[in-house]
């Protein structure tokens, strides 16, 4: 009774092989895990419909890190702390299979957490790790988990689409690559244009740093240990509400989310403009929509809520976060150099605030049947609230996710306890919602923040 575990070492060989500097994007989120230790490993666990074979995963294995670049590229640490991309053109990596007479979807799940937790061997592994998990005889479920630093969500997505190209008798496809490369991203990025796109996006950062109120929060009255606590607050009224004001405003729902927080956290802590940094998935750029790789940078944005309307601000989160995407491309080693030379200037400005929208991807305004008053007051009574993960080190001193949930949706937020104190941050969850719920059939709705807490953005 219980699982065992076999490796087979599947061989591949694909087109494309070099050494390069990291790109933007790898190096941005390489310097995080660097900083934090945090593996930062992206990926989870998908069913398989019944008939799947362990040879088959052998075959889309193969397939995958033949065709993709980024899944055959491994790090190279040099003197002077430079780290660098290397792209093998062959090579072979282990497919685990975990045979159980248990629950499978337990199995997947233990193996899910191990892949999860695990860091890479940077320099020896490569980027991919698969697992299958097999009851019975048959494949049941497969978990893939990838290094941050090869492939970003959009890039999973494009992994996802890619994979319909794949002729499973054959193993292989006569489809052309998707997308530019790694080696061609950071070829590109060294260029006179991809140098003036960085300069360009950094003038945009020093702008808002120099701008901005320097300090955020201030200093928690209850510190805890461990130091950041992480509570998901489950709204089906946010849902609604959040619905309701993308209908009206004709934003999408990740600018209303965007309002939601910076009027949520201006009301608790008093401070105006609200700062954030965002998500940018840089896809929109050319040859970059299907790239298998990570591409994903960080954006500041700053969103003036005093003495204003809700709807108000959800125009300017638009304008704010526009703003963000378009100056979402740059080089992370000059943008230290500036937080450097505006630290000598003015002090440290507080601004370690991610806001990331996951509900969708595009954010487009919901087309379907609007809900009523009614279902608003009905839905505010079912939300919940719980306290997830404590741990010592984070990304940033506050990290709020909105995630679709069945008919709701789920704000998580994770922030340090010596700025925020636990109470604060279960108001923050509640705030946000409270904001979105009073302004869903209320255009002039006000965000109830004085002018005296507000700060010019410049």
């Amino acid at each position: 009774m219980g699982s065992s575990t076999s490796r087979i070492l599947v061989p591949f060989r694909g087109t494309g092989a070099g050494v390069a500097d990291l790109t933007w994007a790898q190096l941005g989120i390489w310097q995080t895990m660097r900083d934090t230790g945090l593996s930062m490993n992206i990926g989870g666990t998908v069913p398989m419909p019944a008939g799947t074979s362990v040879p088959a995963m052998e075959t889309l294995l193969r397939y995958l890190v033949s065709r993709h670049q980024a899944l055959r590229t491994r790090l190279r640490f040099e003197p002077g702390g430079v780290t660098r991309q290397v792209v093998s053109e062959a090579g072979e990596l282990p497919l685990e299979v975990v045979d159980t007479d248990e629950e499978p979807a337990a199995a997947a799940e233990e193996l899910r957490r191990r892949y999860e937790a695990e860091p890479f061997a940077y320099e020896t592994e490569w980027p991919v790790r698969m697992g299958v998990v097999r009851h019975g005889g048959e494949v049941t479920h497969v978990v893939v988990l990838y290094c941050h630093v090869a492939v970003d969500g959009f890039g999973i997505d494009a992994i996802v689409r890619d994979m319909a190209e794949l002729d499973p008798a054959t193993g292989t496809t006569t489809a052309p690559v998707p997308g530019l490369t790694p080696l061609e991203l950071a070829a590109k990025q060294d260029t006179p244009s991809g140098r003036r796109q960085s300069e360009k996006s950094l003038r945009h950062w020093e702008h808002l740093l120099r701008t901005i109120p320097a300090e955020r929060f201030g200093w928690s009255g209850d510190p805890q240990t461990p130091r950041y606590w992480e509570i998901t607050h489950r709204s089906p009224a946010m849902q609604l509400a959040m619905r309701l004001i993308a209908h009206r405003t004709g934003a999408g729902v990740g600018y209303v989310v965007l309002a939601a927080y910076a009027v949520g956290l201006a009301r608790l802590t008093g401070r105006s403009p609200s700062v954030a940094q965002l998500v940018v998935s840089n896809r929109f750029r050319p040859g970059c929509a299907d790239s298998v790789s990570q591409l994903a940078q960080l954006s500041i944005c700053a969103v003036d809520v005093a003495d204003t309307t809700f709807d108000e601000v959800v125009g300017r989160a638009w304008t704010a976060a526009t703003n963000a995407y378009m100056h979402g491309h740059f080089d992370p080693v000059a943008l230290t150099a500036l937080l450097e030379r505006v630290r000598g200037d003015r002090g440290d400005v507080d601004f370690s605030i991610i806001v990331n929208d996951r509900q969708s991807r595009d954010g487009a305004p919901d087309d379907g049947e609007l809900p009523t008053r009614r279902q608003l007051a009905d839905a505010l009574p079912r939300s919940t609230s719980w306290w997830n993960r404590k741990v010592e080190v984070l990304d940033a001193a506050l990290n709020i996710s909105v995630d679709a949930a069945p008919d709701a949706v789920d704000v998580t937020i994770c922030a340090d306890t010596h700025r925020l104190a636990p109470a604060d941050i279960v108001a923050l969850a509640l705030e946000m919602e409270r904001v979105a719920v009073e302004a869903a059939f209320e255009p002039a709705a006000p965000t109830r923040v004085g002018a005296r807490a507000a700060a010019p953005i410049g």
